[in-house]
């Protein structure tokens, strides 16, 4: 009658039990006391006593039950179900500006620097289900690949599509974060943020770094920026096969870590420096950490009584000992 799931909302009503061994005692008491006795010395010519002499206590255990189930239901045995409702109450927007030029393929990173990001962003991406995503890439110029959306499939597969090739070859820093601001400028969000990865020195387009950034400062827009690549040289695409392939030799890794620590300082985000794989997702797993999404969770409790078998099985037992009263042991009365 009481499941696993089964609380009281009354539980202080079972201290009443305690009266149950009390009466207990008192009736056994008071049982010896009324009976007669009789000093013999044989028993000899007497019977043993007869089966409803030794059932006449059954109905004062009736009585002791059905006063334990009455207490039971006192204690408002219930069970519950719970169901919840999540809200986001800040949500924050995000763009990922991704450097997709040539050396984004070079192979200190496995397999190489592009798709160890691509995987690694993928991951954020699944990470944050609350928040609104976009995308851009850069490369000698930028576009915007995803505005920010709710809809993280379209962002995930917009990620997976993105391959060198598309854009003219080099690096456009300060393109590809005004374009990121662009997409930004208008939202509504509590917070607003851009990642900015890139293996390079900016070395094309027509806005300035730092233009973009004071434009990113100036519509709250938080920077945060990658530098991506080992330390020293690095396997990279220095020229073409026959075949139209890449030829790879060992290249400087050169990036403008000035550059991006100046950005990110200026609008309220930090720098961080990718070497290797593990080095990446590190990275992105903080800035998960620290752009955190205020979520408020509502719960609805619906309570069903349970008091009333307990009721039942109460008036029965009284019931049952009433009719051994006045018909089995009616001559003990």
């Amino acid at each position: 009658m009481i499941g696993s799931n089964v609380t009281f909302a009354n539980p202080e009503f079972f201290w009443l039990l305690l009266a149950l061994p009390v009466a207990l005692a008192w009736y056994l008491f008071k049982r010896n006391r009324q009976s007669p006795s009789l000093r013999i010395s044989s028993l000899a010519g007497f019977g043993t006593p007869g089966w409803l002499g030794r059932l006449y206590p059954l109905g004062f255990a009736l009585r002791l039950l059905a006063i334990a189930a009455v207490i039971t239901a006192m204690a408002r045995p219930q069970t519950s179900e719970v169901s919840t409702r999540t809200k986001t109450t800040k949500g924050i927007d995000i763009v990922m500006a991704i450097d997709v030029s040539s050396s984004m393929l070079a192979r200190d990173l496995k397999p190489n620097r592009l798709t160890a990001l691509k995987e690694v962003a993928g991951e954020f991406i699944r990470k944050r289900p609350n928040d609104r995503i976009g995308l851009v890439a850069y490369a000698g110029e930028s576009y915007t690949k995803t505005p920010i959306t709710s809809d993280k499939s379209i962002v995930q597969g917009a990620l997976r599509e993105i391959t060198y090739g598309q854009l003219n070859d080099g690096t456009a820093i300060g393109m590809g974060l005004a374009t990121a601001v662009n997409r930004l400028k208008d939202s509504k969000a509590v917070s607003k943020v851009i990642i900015l990865l890139t293996d390079g020195v900016n070395n094309a387009g027509f806005i300035e770094p730092q233009t973009a950034a004071d434009l990113a400062l100036e519509y709250g827009i938080k920077t945060y920026t990658i530098g991506l690549g080992t330390n020293g040289n690095a396997p990279s695409p220095i020229g073409y096969n026959p075949d139209g392939s890449f030829r790879y030799g060992m290249r400087q890794v050169e990036i403008d870590e000035a550059l991006l620590e100046d950005i990110a300082e200026a609008t309220g985000g930090q720098y961080f420096r990718a070497t290797d794989n593990e080095k990446l997702e590190a990275i992105y797993e903080e800035i998960n950490k620290l752009e955190k999404t205020e979520i408020e969770e509502f719960k609805y409790y619906r309570y069903e009584e349970k008091f009333r078998p307990w009721v039942l099985l109460a008036g029965g037992l009284l019931l049952l000992e009433w009719l051994l009263r006045f018909t089995l042991f009616r001559s003990f009365i």
